[in-house]
């Protein structure tokens, strides 16, 4: 199949660019000839689709006041201490990527009536209504994330998004569009995302008895239902990856950077979305329990036929075996590069294990001259520190100044921080090159907790802490189960009830969490600007010498207070004079 749609590939790449990039060759079209004749050629162009979806670790870590990078090169750091422009070191830039996957599925849909898909008719239909739902909801997704990475106030003041193409571009369209409305943009997400829920089934499951009433029109065959919509089509594109994908527009929208009279976006939006998500979890009972390690070797390793752990929404494939994340961040002792390097600040944002934050010494109990004691169990599961333990290597990590972990010793290799990264990697990998061994992973695209963080976030700026205005639970219910899931806080958690007796004592536990529950996987970079909160907190580290330490300043952020939105990429603003760029970018 592969060798069949190339020629359909090397037309669309073609087309996805501005009008330069045209050349003969696309007049000659093989692909949307041959759709309707060879359903693969049709299928096919979806296949590509898939394989353009952004990585969900992006390191843009390295960008924040959550970690920093010990490879000079990186884009992010570049980024981060002042060289990001609107033509260089923008590695956020999801122009060229998300319009190419758009105009894959604008010629899918434009070209897929009449495509044969089976010769048995009701397979046929059901084929059609699935690879139709996949096509909208896919579509949506990519509007999200051009939204999310290009929208703004132009430098005309107006709060704008990028353009919207519905139908595919050939070398005689127009491409000199401006850009729509932020609030147009995210109604065409709406409008996608919805199609793509009405065509297809929640989750692809084989099913027995009866067909689900929604596809009983199509046909009440079973054996028919699940060849379609069936277990085989399990991490394919499906409904509540289009309720997900909602609840990730709707708090884009709703949050302080996109406030304008121009739109019409409002928590309450957020928080009904991210519900009717939740819900289909089965309401606060629904969170996973082992959702903390969502990546531990006893959940990857039962994976199977594509069936998704409990914290999982969405995900990649499971490999076969590499030690790709572990070379790369493991510490320089377990034969690691130590890329990423975990910020004091972001330590110091784990509270102590009563639920306190360290800021609060006396109720706290933290004792500065034993930092790690007592402390929120997740700090120990997502980063290494000094005198971390790893049982399953019997070694203790020890970053003391001289020692081969410690700040600085090795070029490339040592931390900057005084930390080393240990979420995402599995402690039964070795990378040492006279004894390697490999191990199974999984990428999540969505995790619940992300949807009940959601939902937090967005009910109590709607209704307050408490209130759950009908759904069966409160922004208050839903921190409460996720600390309690994490250990802090105790029988009572005497903390949170105390922030819960205000909306903005609760909406910086609410963001703490977030931070500790979805570090390194690429949150941060977002939340820090859809919140409008400081992009310039220095970095901070800490640098041991026997059982004391210091204090050290790792990296100064330089982000001018336009960085808020990134750019449209410049070469773009050059070429099209009804483009706007967003404002403060040269």
């Amino acid at each position: 199949m592969k060798k069949k749609i190339i020629p359909f590939i090397i037309g669309a790449l073609m087309l996805t660019g501005c009008d330069d990039l045209f050349s003969p060759a696309i007049e000659n079209f093989q692909g949307v000839e041959n759709m309707h004749n060879d359903a693969e050629y049709a299928r096919g162009i979806l296949h590509n689709v898939y394989s353009l979806i952004p990585g969900y670790y992006d390191n843009s870590e390295y960008g924040t006041d959550d970690a920093v990078t010990n490879q000079p090169s990186n884009v992010y750091l570049q980024m981060a201490t002042g060289a990001w422009t609107s033509s260089s070191y923008n590695p956020q830039n999801q122009w060229t990527n998300s319009y190419g996957a758009i105009q894959y599925i604008n010629l899918f849909l434009a070209n897929v009536e009449g495509v044969k898909w089976s010769d048995d008719e009701e397979l046929n239909k059901l084929f059609a209504q699935r690879l139709i739902g996949e096509a909208y909801g896919l579509r949506g997704m990519f509007y999200f994330y051009l939204l999310r990475a290009h929208a703004g106030f132009g430098a005309n003041g107006e709060l704008l998004g990028v353009p919207i193409f519905t139908e595919p571009q050939t070398v005689e369209s127009n491409f000199n569009q401006p850009r729509a409305s932020f609030q147009a943009c995210v109604e065409q997400i709406y409008n996608d995302l919805s199609e793509a829920e009405r065509r297809l089934p929640y989750e692809y499951e084989d099913v027995s008895g009866s067909v689900p009433t929604d596809f009983q029109n199509l046909t009440t065959d079973v054996g028919k239902y699940n060849t379609v919509m069936g277990a085989k089509a399990r991490q394919l594109y499906n409904g509540i990856i289009a309720r997900a994908f909602r609840a990730r527009t709707a708090i884009l929208a709703a949050s302080p950077l996109f406030e304008d009279a121009a739109n019409a976006a409002t928590w309450a939006d957020a928080a009904n979305a991210a519900a009717a998500v939740i819900d289909y979890k089965g309401g606060i009972s629904g969170l996973a329990s082992d959702g903390v390690e969502y990546y531990s070797p006893t959940i990857v390793n039962t994976i199977q036929d594509g069936a998704n752990p409990n914290e999982i929404l969405w995900r990649g494939n499971k490999g076969s075996g590499d030690n790709d994340q572990e070379s790369q961040n493991f510490p320089p002792s377990l034969y690691g590069n130590g890329y990423m390097n975990p910020s004091q600040n972001l330590v110091d944002a784990f509270p102590m294990s009563n639920g306190y934050p360290i800021s609060d010494v006396t109720a706290s109990g933290y004792d500065a001259n034993n930092p790690y004691a007592g402390r929120d169990p997740r700090l120990g599961k997502y980063i290494f520190y000094n005198g971390s333990t790893i049982s399953e290597k019997s070694i203790t990590i020890n970053i003391n100044e001289g020692n081969q972990d410690g700040v600085n010793v090795t070029e490339n290799r040592s931390t900057r921080t005084g930390y080393y990264m240990r979420k995402r990697l599995r402690m039964d990998v070795n990378c040492n090159p006279a004894s390697i061994s490999k191990q199974p992973h999984y990428t999540p695209r969505i995790r619940y907790t992300e949807m009940y963080l959601i939902y937090a976030e967005a009910a109590n700026e709607a209704w307050g802490p408490k209130n759950a205005n009908g759904k069966g639970f409160s922004a208050y219910d839903i921190i409460k189960a996720i600390r309690k899931r994490a250990g802090v806080g105790g029988a009572d958690d005497a903390y949170l009830e105390a922030c819960a007796a205000s909306k903005e004592q609760m909406r910086e536990l609410i963001r703490n969490e977030r931070r500790l529950e979805l570090c390194f996987e690429g949150f941060r970079f977002w939340d820090l600007r859809r919140w409008k909160a400081n992009l310039n907190e220095s970095v901070y580290g800490i640098n041991w010498s026997g059982n004391s330490y210091q204090k050290i300043t790792v990296e100064e952020r330089s982000y001018e207070d336009y960085m808020y939105c990134c750019p449209i990429p410049n070469s773009e603003i050059l070429k099209y004079s009804n483009l706007i760029q967003n404002r403060g970018w040269k």
